[in-house]
């Protein structure tokens, strides 16, 4: 393999005009496209001529509305800002509906690069023209997009491949806009509470750290082969071979797939394909993903998606292509996942709202009596259905919508997953309007669960709250002294009425006893809790078996305890 190992291009002359210069282009087109909005928030369309015919668009009768504005915004300032809008549209939980839906309209489409320009790179990447390297290559590409081009070839031996070659100098423009667009958030962040509490900064290093990766094929590559690993035993599911000899950070080259379009009924019907038992299939493969390889495909349109007849499956076999943009689902990710499950389970509004405020990575935290009453509602939607039943892209996008309306800021990953699993029911339903996918999920989501109410798992959080009792045990002394010494100094005043001191020191001494009782119990537990997660699996179950007797006996000493103190205090 040659070329570069990093998605940088060779920097061109940076200098600072051309900086402003973009400024200048930005500020321009939100200008233009800024006006719409305010005469869209003004009801003054029919007035306005400005809004019949803009710049690059064809005149039509009816205005442009708000979401059709930035979508055209977003489609002039080129590739990074529509892939900025395709990542907007997938998040439920910061746009309301019209505005995702018009910017889901968004094409990465872009004029073919020049073939002179493909030799070129293809040179200047693998050592050779691409007549040299491959046994056949086909100049015009299969597809062109705003950041690289795919095209047909065959490979010594027969094999047929596509070879994606990145656009010369986009990485230059990308980074240029990166830059803008942090800066922008930083801005908004200082002048706009709403982008404050939305983490909009935050929000923007997301998108960069996504988009730097999807220009790096070497990245691509990766999680292809991660993907091709975890699928490995399963016939049904074919992902494409990368051929590493011929893969760099600019170029990448895989096995072609080839196949029915997965959203062809009419052709999937013509091949004899069992639509519900590929719906079945395709959905099998997701949970398998999420719950199982905490790694899922977070595009999955159906352009990515093809079927291949095969006489073993009725199904036939789904070929999976397009790996830039993948999830994970961390420890983090799963806990909360996991809390959110629960509570939904037991249809429980109050210990939905925690999950859901754990989840967030926004600055406020809501009030969480107000939130469970909001969704109170969503719940008894589905209250008489079982889980199985649950229509699960109407559910979340109800869920999402609460969310939203309380400026949560959920984390990348989880938007990404809760953003999946509606595309994936919704293309399911397409093959199969029988289909039930929380069925499918319902299996997994239990175990997901039940991962959190094991007892091991149970433990570890006693044993990371012993840790914060700990913590706060050891500060409570210096702020004690820190009150004497203010009181000391006159800096403080406090007022108690006649006969409240005796009170006051007897919920003190309590406080006192309880927190030194909670402490060493916590302390016991978390000290259990690490012995059980460092025995080995062959370890002897007797040793774990006394520890989880303890470390429950710990528990219920201390909830015993409590209760007997506060039945006294009563």
């Amino acid at each position: 393999m040659h070329g570069s190992s990093g998605p940088q291009d060779p920097q061109g002359p940076a200098a600072a005009g051309r900086h402003l210069e973009r400024y200048r282009q930005i500020a321009e087109t939100l200008a233009r496209h800024g006006l719409g909005f305010a005469i869209g928030a003004a009801g003054l369309q029919r007035w306005v001529p400005l809004q019949h015919g803009l710049l690059g668009h064809e005149a039509r009768q009816e205005p442009y509305s708000n979401p059709e504005h930035l979508r055209l915004a977003l489609e002039q300032l080129g590739p990074t800002f529509i892939k900025l809008g395709q990542a907007l549209s997938t998040r439920h939980d910061l746009l309301p509906g019209p505005y995702r839906q018009e910017l889901a309209r968004l094409q990465d489409q872009a004029p073919p690069v020049p073939a002179a320009a493909v030799v070129e790179a293809i040179e200047r990447e693998l050592g050779g023209a691409p007549q040299e390297v491959f046994a056949s290559f086909d100049p015009s590409p299969l597809a062109s997009a705003s950041l690289g081009q795919a095209h047909a070839a065959t490979l010594a031996d027969g094999t047929e491949v596509v070879v994606k070659v990145r656009r010369p100098g986009v990485v230059e423009q990308v980074e240029l806009d990166l830059e803008i667009i942090a800066n922008l958030a930083a801005q908004a962040a200082r002048h706009w509470d709403a982008a404050a509490d939305y983490d909009v900064p935050g929000i923007a290093e997301e998108f960069a750290q996504t988009l730097r990766a999807e220009l790096d094929y070497l990245a691509e590559a990766r999680n292809a082969e991660r993907f091709r690993a975890a699928f490995s035993a399963d016939p049904g599911i074919h992902v494409p071979r990368v051929h590493w000899d011929t893969t760099t950070s600019r170029v990448l080259t895989l096995e072609r797939i080839r196949g029915i379009k997965i959203s062809d009924l009419a052709a999937l019907d013509a091949a004899g394909i069992d639509r519900p038992a590929l719906a079945a299939r395709y959905a099998d493969a997701v949970a398998k993903m999420v719950f199982e390889d905490s790694f899922f495909h977070a595009d999955p349109h159906p352009g990515n998606l093809f079927v291949e007849p095969d006489p073993a499956r009725p199904g036939g076999r789904i070929g999976l292509i397009d790996f830039g943009m993948v999830g994970t689902v961390d420890p983090q990710l799963r806990a909360h996942l996991s809390a959110l499950l629960i509570a939904l389970a037991r249809r429980d509004p109050r210990a939905a709202a925690r999950a859901l405020s754990d989840a967030s990575t926004g600055r406020k935290r809501p009030d969480l009596g107000r939130l469970s009453e909001d969704l109170a509602p969503v719940m008894r939607l589905y209250a008489e259905r079982p889980l199985s039943e649950v229509p699960l892209g109407a559910f979340v996008r109800e869920l999402l919508g609460v969310v939203r309306r309380y400026r949560l800021q959920l984390p990348r990953e989880l938007a990404l997953l809760l953003r999946m699993l509606v595309m994936v029911e919704s293309l399911a339903v397409t093959l199969d309007p029988g289909f039930q996918f929380a069925a499918v999920i319902g299996p997994w989501a239990e175990s997901l669960a039940l991962e959190r109410l094991a007892p091991p798992a149970v433990l570890r959080r006693l044993g990371h709250a012993g840790s914060e009792l700990l913590d706060a045990a050891e500060r409570l002394p210096r702020q004690l002294r820190s009150l004497e010494d203010a009181l000391e100094r006159g800096g403080a005043q406090v007022s108690l009425r006649p006969g409240e001191l005796e009170e006051l020191i007897s919920h003190l001494d309590s406080a006192a006893r309880l927190v030194a009782a909670a402490t060493l119990a916590a302390a016991f537990v978390r000290g259990v809790g690490e012995i059980l997660v460092s025995q080995p699996p062959g370890h002897p179950r007797g040793l774990r078996t006394v520890l989880t007797g303890a470390g429950i006996a710990a528990s219920g000493s201390l909830a015993a305890y409590l209760a007997w103190t506060g039945r006294r205090r009563s």
